[in-house]
């Protein structure tokens, strides 16, 4: 069997992918907010590596350059391409990108809205068109029937991959496949040799059935970085206390524990009633920078931003208040999707 590596997110880039709000998406009464935090972000990015930016129509690329070009950007490095999709978190719809003797294979699993949650026929169309653009030119696109969305894979780039039960298990993605059938499954496709299953850990707001980079992420081979609950009255205190024993007793593949680093989660934030996913281990790792999403909370966002800066040394910290994003029940990490430099050679 050909041998495949399933590229960590600290793998260098060649840039990252994202689709920005339109006013058909759900995104409309919250827009202006988005297009802010959308901005913050594409800067970040642009000021490291390139962007592909999923845009609508000639109108809506308009608006975006003309926002764009208001900000410090770096506009040679950001590139349009226009198709229709349904929503903006191009996390769990772009392609996941394996090396396959050291060359680019782009997974596309079939993503059907977290369980038919919403409509996705767009969006799940987005990765072969994405191959029709000269920047992808040459490239392989390998689809899989397997519904999978990036935001549950978290992977060391040495073969382990962690993962939830809540979202992998669920029979609202792959009701035909046991836990056996799925395994087998995702070593055959990404080429992981040991599978890391949390069977706790939610957050309330989190329409993605406990996606793990909601909950706990690699920053490298050793360590991981995981949100954490320490107030008996909070709702989420039992499962992530759970969350946590279970990492305790997570092993590397010497068998020696992993570095573990506590985030804590922020006051609630409310939107009618309802408590708002907010995360802050939903960071992006870019060339030299992580982009942190944080919530205006005095006392946990420093916290967060001192042990991301604890996991993560060697690299700039960068705080984007995400708080437009998580009104649409996702965060930071949710709405990009690294590009490996191996993908695009021109």
């Amino acid at each position: 069997m050909e041998s495949r590596n399933f590229l960590p997110e600290w793998h260098n880039q060649w840039g990252v992918l994202l689709a920005w709000p339109h006013p058909d998406t759900d995104w409309a009464d919250n827009l202006a907010a988005a297009e802010i935090c959308y901005t913050e972000i594409v800067q970040a990015i642009s000021q490291r590596e390139a962007v592909l930016l999923l845009c609508h129509d000639d109108a809506h690329q308009a608006h975006i350059e003309s926002v764009l070009a208001a900000s410090s950007s770096e506009r040679g490095r950001v590139h349009c391409v226009q198709m229709p999709y349904n929503d903006t978190w191009a996390r769990d719809f772009g392609f996941i990108t394996v090396l396959v003797a050291g060359k680019p294979r782009l997974l596309d699993f079939t993503f059907n809205a977290w369980g038919g949650k919403f409509d996705a026929a767009l969006d799940n169309a987005v990765n072969a068109k994405l191959l029709q653009h000269p920047l992808l030119t040459g490239q392989t696109l390998e689809a899989h029937p397997l519904v999978m969305e990036g935001g549950s894979l978290e992977t060391d780039g040495q073969g382990t991959l962690l993962t939830t039960e809540i979202c992998l298990l669920n029979p609202n993605r792959n009701p035909s496949l046991d836990r056996a059938q799925i395994e087998t499954q995702l070593r055959s496709s990404l080429g992981v040799e040991r599978i890391l299953w949390l069977a706790n850990g939610h957050l309330e707001g989190d329409d993605t059935d406990a996606h793990i980079d909601t909950l706990a992420r690699f920053a490298d081979a050793h360590t991981l970085i995981y949100m954490s609950c320490d107030d008996p009255s909070d709702s989420h205190y039992g499962a992530l206390q759970a969350m946590q024993t279970e990492l305790q007793a997570l092993r590397q593949a010497d068998g020696t524990p992993y570095r573990l680093l506590p985030v804590p989660l922020p006051a609630g934030i409310y939107a009618d009633g309802r408590r708002l996913p907010a995360s802050y281990v939903n960071f992006l790792i870019v060339n030299g920078a992580v982009l942190l999403p944080v919530y205006g909370d005095e006392r946990t966002d420093p916290i967060a931003i001192a042990q991301t800066q604890a996991a993560f040394p060697q690299h700039d910290i960068i705080p984007i208040d995400c708080r437009a994003l998580i009104a649409q029940n996702g965060s930071l990490h949710c709405v990009t999707m690294q590009i490996p430099h191996e993908v695009v050679t021109a």
